[in-house]
């Protein structure tokens, strides 16, 4: 699984997030990288990407948008890892 996070500074959700795909990945094989507005992307690219977002961070896995922080939450739940 590949777990792409798009967040910013001074998030705690992007912070969250970043602090559970590290645990994710710790425990398994899967891998992530996050990627912080105005370093890696521009606010343009965020919406071309994700024309749907109004929060941070969002996050995508194996490519196909799952949402923000909660979403992702969830679906680690779900998927038991």
């Amino acid at each position: 699984m590949r777990i792409d996070i798009y967040g910013k500074d001074n998030c705690p959700f992007c912070d969250k997030a970043l602090w559970l795909a590290q645990q994710v990945s710790q425990e398994s094989y899967h891998s992530y990288s996050y990627y912080k507005l105005d370093k890696d992307f521009t606010r343009e690219e965020l919406f071309e990407k994700f024309p749907t977002a109004r929060t941070f961070p969002q996050i995508t896995i194996d490519g196909e948008s799952i949402g923000g922080y909660t979403e992702f939450e969830a679906f680690l739940r779900e998927n038991k890892y």
